[in-house]
């Protein structure tokens, strides 16, 4: 069954990214269209969305980089 976890987990992160890059883009659009600050925005929210993105994959891989670690000490 841990394998299945560790599957899905993995999945999971692609969700997540893209899910961090796709809302800072539509959000930072969303705003450039109410604000008329046409790439401002939508850059602005891909590179937040990009590095939301890369925090939650480190905050995620801890744990199991932690496990091996511990792993190979013993």
């Amino acid at each position: 069954m841990q394998r299945w976890q560790a599957a899905f987990r993995y999945i999971g992160l692609g969700w997540f990214v893209a899910a961090c890059i796709l809302s800072g883009g539509f959000g930072g659009q969303w705003l450039d269209n109410h604000m008329k600050t046409e790439p401002l925005f939508t850059i602005t929210g891909l590179i937040a969305g990009t590095a939301l993105a890369f925090y939650g994959i480190y905050r995620m891989i801890l744990p199991t980089i932690n496990k091996k670690n511990d792993q190979r000490g013993r």
